[in-house]
């Protein structure tokens, strides 16, 4: 039996917001009507997330998975390419997994997504599984509202049919279907299905709840109530439609009703197009915490890039454009004379002059002696003496001093750092850090490493540079810091960050900067926020052992400093901080006691000076009347080279977002 009403037209609104939709893509070049179907049903101001998952075999580590991740991430490029709107927003992740559905379900919790749209072929080749192994397991919990889509092209659609029992699955469903069919301009159907020997018309009491809901919905049109078998009925009433959209709430079906057989049969007798939504359950799965090793494994896989990834600068440039951030080039020197001209040459071609990547390059001096300030000059760069900035707080001797006041001179939402006594540059050594800030929003701080060298009076060898990194920091770190352990070359002096999180955080003045910065920026910001970069081979010249001894003095002063912030350790005495150093002399031998320690400058949020400067800055366009400050060259005069002033102001043009 079959009761027909037409429904009244009149406009009603839904409060279900939809603003993260994930996708996983087998193949991300048929991507299109995916992407599609979730502008369709994302609410304004929504974000899509792609994301392709790299399963690594259960016997391997996860880091294993760091070999094809630039393959993975280079395959979802061109996905902006195939974005219907360009207003939207979409977010590439590439993901490592043991198994694709895990990769997928912790992607849709972390990212908090509001529905999971799940690609179907429309088959199974396991008898035992009905939509496959891993759309099956992962409705058995979802991570979120789950959408499993049969059908590329809905665009023909103008007819939709939405069975419907009520219930807790309705709500959600009729906000898919009332979405969908405002995109398509489609008409829909609403069918409702009884039990045999029940009154006819009648009909459940969630029905009946569901069906106030609907009745001054603009797209539906006709609802319809049949008794008998509900498979029969859905058959039947599709051939007249081009889309059905199904659905089940948490809770299964009885399994000789609705959801279970109803679908699969729907699937096997009718080739329309086919959506099933899947709710979740009022309660939260509980997800097992994963071990550490396998957490670190994970993050070195997806957060570890090779420069090249980001070799297009045309398409970095673009994003930064889009993004409408600024970038800065600090330089901090001291007595650099025979690198310093090399590297701003390259640097300053490549990524200001051909392509308009960076947007200031500022020498950052710590009292050079040997014409570095003047090379600086005169190659158009400002040059700034660090013991004359912030002159208010006195200065301290080192490079983390000099780092810390250059974000007091740097102007740009990004600031990048690399040392300048790099004899093999090459413009990768600053866009290869910058690529993964441009492209993960959710990254806040990127480390470079590399391949060093050692240089020998024979010679040299390969490898075997970065003594102190591999005998004092990355032990400390895996002991005491296991979640840092990844990071290959924490100690790296290439490195950029958001200012956001720069400002924030407290600053070493002398050797322990880097490890201060990393260590910080992780118990501020998480794992997840810091990326590391391979930037090939890095030659320079090399310390000896006594001042890497010292160097390594100060480095585990940092270590337990940190440690003792966090309860981890208490010494009972403080830390000694001087260091007896073994002198030569002919064919005897003495100790020459030196003090080795590093300040600690608090976040410089916090100083007066800056606070005041950014306000100015946020009440000012760059490029119009700004003061600098002042830079000053090497005899403290505060003049401009010629071009400098120029080179500063010419790309500074977007107001500072920063507060």
């Amino acid at each position: 039996m079959v009761y027909d009403q037409t429904t009244k037209s009149e406009p009603s609104e839904t409060s279900e917001d939809i603003r993260k939709v994930l996708i996983p893509l087998i193949d991300p070049g048929h991507a299109r009507p995916y992407l599609n179907l979730a502008t369709a049903l994302l609410s304004p101001h929504g974000q899509i997330l792609a994301l392709k998952v790299l399963e690594v075999p259960g016997g391997e580590s996860l880091s294993a998975g760091a070999e094809k991740a630039p393959l993975y991430r280079a395959s979802m490029e061109e996905l902006n390419a195939q974005l219907p709107e360009s207003r939207l927003e979409l977010k590439t992740l590439v993901r490592v997994a043991h198994q694709i559905k895990d990769g997928i379900a912790e992607t849709a919790r972390e990212e908090k997504c509001d529905l999971l749209v799940l690609p179907w072929k429309g088959y199974a080749t396991s008898e035992e599984r009905f939509f496959g192994t891993t759309i099956d397991r992962l409705l058995e919990h979802p991570p979120c509202n789950t959408a499993v889509v049969r059908g590329r092209d809905l665009a023909g659609c103008k007819r939709i049919l939405f069975p419907v029992r009520g219930g807790p699955y309705a709500e959600f469903a009729l906000v898919i279907v009332s979405r969908l069919a405002l995109f398509l301009q489609a008409d829909v159907t609403i069918l409702h299905c009884e039990k045999q020997f029940q009154t006819p018309g009648f009909g459940s009491r969630a029905y009946r709840s569901f069906l106030r809901r609907i009745q001054l919905h603009p797209h539906i049109k006709r609802l319809t109530t049949r008794s008998g078998d509900p498979k029969d009925a859905i058959i039947d009433e599709a051939k007249s439609h081009d889309l059905v959209v199904v659905g089940a709430g948490f809770n299964p079906e009885p399994q000789d009703y609705f959801l279970g057989p109803v679908v699969e049969h729907l699937a096997q007798n009718s080739d329309k197009p086919l959506i099933v939504i899947k709710t979740t359950s009022a309660a939260p799965f509980e997800q097992k915490p994963r071990p550490l090793s396998e957490t670190v494994d994970k993050w070195f896989a997806e957060n570890t890039f090779h420069r090249e990834e980001f070799s297009d600068l045309e398409k970095l440039a673009e994003l930064k454009k889009k993004q409408g951030v600024t970038i800065s080039l600090g330089l901090p020197a001291l007595n650099e004379g025979k690198t310093i001209g090399k590297i701003i040459r390259s640097v300053k071609e490549s990524l200001f002059d051909t392509v308009p990547l960076l947007d200031e390059i500022v020498l950052i001096d710590s009292g050079s002696s040997d014409g570095t300030q003047r090379i600086a000059e005169s190659l158009g760069i400002p040059v700034y003496v660090h013991q004359q900035v912030l002159p208010a707080h006195g200065f301290h001797c080192g490079k983390g001093e000099a780092l810390w006041k250059s974000l007091h001179v740097l102007h740009g939402d990004i600031i990048v750092w690399i040392d300048t006594d790099i004899k093999n540059i090459h413009p990768g050594f600053v866009y290869g850090i910058l690529g993964p800030l441009l492209r993960d929003p959710e990254i806040q701080y990127v480390k470079g490493f590399y391949r060093r060298p050692l240089a020998t009076g024979k010679g040299g060898y390969a490898e075997g540079g970065g003594r102190v990194t591999e005998l004092t920091a990355r032990p400390l770190l895996n002991l005491f810091f296991p979640e840092l352990s990844g990071v290959v070359q924490p100690l790296a002096g290439e490195y950029a960050g958001r200012r956001q999180a720069l400002e924030r955080i407290p600053f070493f003045t002398g050797y322990g900067v880097e490890t201060g910065l990393l260590i910080d920026i992780f118990d501020r910001f998480s794992l997840r926020a810091i990326a590391q970069v391979d930037l090939e081979e890095r030659i320079h010249r090399n310390q000896s052992l006594p001042a890497l001894s010292q160097m390594s003095f100060a480095i585990i002063q940092v270590f337990m400093q940190r440690l003792e912030e966090r309860n981890t350790i208490k010494l009972l005495e403080d830390v000694n901080r001087s260091m007896k150093l073994i002198k030569h002399r002919g064919r005897t031998y003495s100790l020459d006691v030196k003090a080795i320690s590093d300040c600690e400058r608090p976040p410089m949020i916090s100083v007066p000076e800056y606070q005041a400067k950014r306000r100015e800055l946020l009440s000012t366009k760059w490029g119009q009347s700004i003061d600098h400050g002042s830079p000053c060259d090497h005899n403290g005069s505060g003049r401009y080279a010629a071009g400098s002033e120029r080179l500063q102001l010419q790309r500074l043009s977007a107001s500072d977002p920063q507060t």
